[in-house]
């Protein structure tokens, strides 16, 4: 009879804990996982932009051999989805490398620069930093593509899109091809 009840009860806790997990992580898995994904997803695209960039953009001859160098400043989740592309693409026969550079003074010649939000309003002194080099800046905030970057990404209408400034992109003796120009947003 004792153990008739043990089992029972056993029974019970174990059919009660499973229902506490349940619901635990059903409570977790409630918060924040579109967020996340849509957070993530975001980042991929955004990858993917900057990679599809190098098909649009024409650098100077001189920019043409060795490394494909992306920078990126301060720390972002984009670091991660451009070392996975790194390893799988090139632009034309240039291996790409990604580089992270923790302040505007860490940077160093590169083709391409990518500012998150987190650090836009460092966006004029990496312009002067930057200075003569044929580097193509991409931002992340609003109006950015007005005050020196070449390509600002936006959200439209739920869709990631970008404005691109040919005028800041030619400051920087890079070609854009109009079939760029007809995919942005293009902003003076």
């Amino acid at each position: 009879m004792i153990l008739n009840f043990l089992k029972r009860f056993n029974g019970l806790y174990r059919s009660a804990g499973l229902a506490v997990l349940l619901i635990a992580g059903g409570l977790l898995c409630s918060f924040h996982p579109q967020s996340i994904d849509e957070k993530n997803t975001n980042t991929k695209i955004k990858a993917i932009f900057l990679y599809n960039f190098t098909k649009y953009i024409e650098w100077p001859s001189d920019y043409k051999s060795g490394m494909f160098k992306i920078g990126i400043l301060g720390s972002t989740d984009m670091i991660q989805e451009l070392e996975q592309m790194a390893s799988k693409k090139k632009v034309g026969a240039q291996q790409i490398v990604i580089s992270k550079f923790a302040s505007v003074d860490a940077i160093t010649k590169c083709h391409m620069i990518y500012i998150p939000r987190e650090k836009s309003g460092t966006l004029a002194e990496v312009v002067k930093k930057v200075g003569g080099n044929s580097t193509l800046i991409i931002t992340d905030k609003e109006g950015s593509a007005r005050k020196g970057a070449a390509i600002n990404f936006v959200v439209e209408s739920n869709k990631q899109r970008f404005e691109l400034n040919v005028s800041n992109a030619l400051k920087h003796n890079l070609k854009v091809s109009s079939n760029l120009s007809g995919l942005a947003i293009v902003v003076q």
